[in-house]
């Protein structure tokens, strides 16, 4: 815990007063989820989990991770208009991965049939963890980057505030006024509707692509709520509401339940378990379709944990982002330690050297939201049964990043208030807009820190493990 936290948090009268105040201020102002006993009704409804303290970030770190944003987004981009390095990057995967298979099909499909689409929207979320190394200095450390469906955006936004008040509470106010001002929901607006702008109909609308369950429905409402001040109409279907409602036109424009959609803005569709035949028919419609996908399916392809070890190999950055060797630099600084368990003598090397050392490594499946992970003796097992099979090659492996813990207190609704020691990872926000080959918008959105107890190794927000946080820079 930064050194100006240390006089109250072992102060229980000071943390029960600032523990009640801020679970007001969050309610006041709408950090909040449904519950999972009613997770589709907004009249019965608590506050998200998050910190009563913000966590240190140090100031070094947190600028760097904005410095990189702008290039990610470049990389980003110019991988998913590289169908070469796609193709031999996820070969062996979508031999052994359903999942990355059949969105890899409706890539090549639609390629083959020709692009309708010709403005493209990015919204991703790099996300970071600070690495400690054993002279005690802290390196930043790319986990992953999110090309679908990155959230928090909008419940962050409204964080900083609660924090704010909980500092002055605590007889903080000058420290409170060094948090920083933080709105990705507003950025992530303008990105959408720049895209709208360009799509060219003021009568078509953004299409929010969204969940059966939506405990997470006030975050996107953030978001929404920007548009339709920007008088921008927006709609919220689900996959099976675009199977049975969507068609296209002869110039392949979108129209759902009658309405003309110029942007859709995907908050689903990155789990296999969401899609059944009639969903994965309405994917192959959306990707057909002139609409502005968020993501196209390229991008998603590119957001791959696959395609982030690919990244880490000599040479590759260099063919992806020629002639921007400082970009280039910024990137590879980020990179942590990634491995191939592709077949063959490197593969049979790393495998071996994961099971002998498994507290070393993460092994990481293709696959997004959370909780997906694997450590320790997990990690071993799983590798000494797939070591000899094709099915390594659905994963990959990653060096375990080493924070340094903090003490905090994670505020949830029904739980009993208590010190942790904690962990903090953050995410930058980024948004890019390309019109044909020409890029009109790249930006850093704002900012995600996100906490959670040690004990935890694996999972975010929406799976129930990390809490909403605020970084205060050192």
């Amino acid at each position: 815990m930064a050194a100006a936290w240390q006089d109250v948090v072992r102060d229980a009268a000071a943390v029960r007063e600032a523990a009640a105040v801020a679970v007001d201020a969050a309610l006041l102002a709408g950090v909040l989820m449904r519950t999972g006993e009613q997770p589709h009704a907004s009249d019965v409804v608590n506050f998200a989990p998050f910190t009563l303290l913000p966590s240190a970030v140090p100031r070094a770190l947190f600028e760097q991770a904005y410095a990189v944003q702008q290039d990610f987004n470049l990389l980003v981009d110019a991988i998913s208009q590289n169908k070469e390095f796609l193709e031999q990057t996820l070969a062996s995967t979508i031999k052994v991965d359903d999942f990355t298979a059949r969105l890899f099909r409706i890539y090549t499909q639609v390629l083959e049939e020709g692009l309708a689409q010709s403005v493209f929207l990015g919204i991703n979320r790099s996300d970071y963890m600070f690495d400690c190394g054993l002279d005690g200095t802290a390196a930043l450390r790319q986990i992953e980057i999110n090309t679908i469906a990155a959230s928090f955006g909008g419940l962050t936004s409204r964080t900083t505030d609660v924090h704010r008040l909980v500092l002055k509470v605590l007889g903080k106010s000058e420290e409170a006024s060094r948090l920083l001002p933080n709105n990705p929901a507003k950025g992530l607006a303008s990105g959408i509707a720049k895209a709208w702008e360009l799509y060219g109909s003021q009568r078509a609308v953004v299409m929010f692509l969204v969940e059966d369950v939506q405990r997470n429905i006030f975050d996107q409402r953030c978001i929404e709520n920007e548009l339709w001040n920007r008088n921008i109409g927006v709609l919220r279907k689900r996959f099976r509401d675009v199977f049975e409602q969507g068609c296209l036109d002869g110039s392949r424009r979108l129209y759902v339940d009658g309405q003309e959609v110029a942007v859709v803005y995907y908050r689903e569709g990155y789990v296999p378990q969401v899609y059944d035949q009639q969903n994965w028919e309405a994917r192959l419609l959306l990707e057909r379709s002139r609409a502005v996908k968020c993501p196209d399916i390229a991008t998603q392809l590119a957001g791959t944990k696959k395609v982030q070890q690919e990244l880490s190999r000599p040479g590759r950055l260099e063919e992806l982002l020629p002639g921007c060797p400082e970009a280039i630099a910024r990137l590879r600084a980020t990179f942590a330690g990634l491995y191939s368990l592709d077949e063959g003598e490197e593969g049979d090397r790393i495998a071996a050297m994961a099971i002998a050392d498994p507290d070393r490594f993460v092994l990481k499946p293709q696959r997004e939201g959370g909780g997906n992970n694997l450590y320790g003796e997990e990690l071993r097992e799983v590798l000494e049964k797939i070591k000899d099979s094709p099915e390594r090659t659905s994963y990959i492996l990653m060096d375990k990043i080493k924070p340094q813990p903090a003490l905090n207190y994670l505020l949830r609704a029904h739980s009993p208030l208590q010190m942790s020691e904690c962990i903090s990872e953050l995410g930058i926000f980024g948004v890019y807009v390309r019109q044909g080959q020409q890029l009109v918008l790249n930006q850093a959105a704002g900012h995600l820190l996100r906490t959670k107890a040690t004990e935890h190794a694996d999972g975010g927000v929406a799976a129930g493990v990390a809490v909403l946080d605020t970084p205060y820079l050192l």
